[in-house]
């Protein structure tokens, strides 16, 4: 194994960790959804597949990533202070008064592109971008990364009927595939059957993963990156939410449950 599939790794229990500090100092925050969430991040960032400059995170000879599940990357914050976007110690005052750091993160944070509080809008929003770089002969791609529970809007199902019409293969969906949104599993609310085989009708380029496995999500992300094609790509990670906190994993109102203090203590002290 390489040193780089190494640092993937470690980078992503790191991660977890640090998401973990953050939502016991602040537990406003949504856990379950950012820990369902964090090698796909891991991935983007660290895996060579996003272009990027923390010293000028507007720099128009950037990769755009729109996180549409804005309320599941708190994850997000460890990555952005360690790449240099702001300070570590922020990451001491979330969700405290005069902190930019809110339990729903917006655009006030350098690193982030869109507004994230309404669900269902971020591939929207990335598709407009998509087109509008296409239409600038730029190079460079939209990544979005949507949880599967915010599918149940049928403002996504425009926006991927849209790229699709205007070949817009410089756009990359990203599914957070845990199965359950707020209320429950979503396979009882709406179930997408196999979205897989339904974004292929729709005229998209799909392929499915492990979301757990860092190293197959990076391999995934630089095929489709590196894939010439004329059709937008989609990829659906399949993931746990609540990913490895014992009572939060999978469990059908992980959504709104925190953990007790006293457990995420006891995992912080693991080593």
């Amino acid at each position: 194994m390489n040193n780089k599939a190494i640092d993937l790794r470690e980078k992503s229990k790191w991660v977890w960790r640090q998401t973990l500090a953050v939502h016991r100092r602040a537990p406003e925050t949504r856990l379950a959804s950012s820990l369902s969430s964090i090698d796909i991040f891991v991935a983007l960032y660290y895996g060579a597949v996003l272009r990027f400059d923390p010293t000028n995170p507007l720099n128009e000879a950037r990769d755009r990533c729109v996180i549409s599940k804005g309320h599941g990357s708190i994850c997000m914050y460890p990555i952005l202070a360690d790449l240099g976007f702001f300070s570590m110690e922020e990451l001491l005052n979330v969700c405290k008064a005069g902190s930019f750091l809110g339990g729903i993160p917006d655009p006030v944070i350098p690193g982030y592109e869109t507004v994230n509080g309404s669900l269902g809008h971020g591939l929207g929003v990335a598709t407009g971008m998509a087109l509008g770089l296409k239409r600038k002969l730029s190079d460079r791609s939209i990544f979005v990364v949507v949880g599967d529970g915010e599918l149940h809007e049928g403002a996504n199902w425009e926006a991927i009927m849209f790229a699709a019409q205007h070949q817009l293969d410089n756009l990359h969906l990203i599914v957070d595939d845990n199965h359950i949104s707020m209320l429950g599993y979503t396979d009882e609310i709406v179930s997408h059957g196999d979205l897989a085989q339904r974004l292929t009708a729709f005229g998209w380029s799909c392929m499915e993963v492990d979301g757990h496995d860092v190293l197959a999500v990076q391999s995934a992300l630089l095929e489709q990156k590196n894939t010439a094609s004329r059709k937008p790509k989609a990829l659906i990670a399949r993931t746990l939410k609540g990913h490895g906190v014992p009572g939060l994993e999978n469990a059908q109102l992980s959504h709104i449950i925190n953990p007790k203090p006293e457990l995420i203590d006891s995992l912080l002290e693991e080593k």
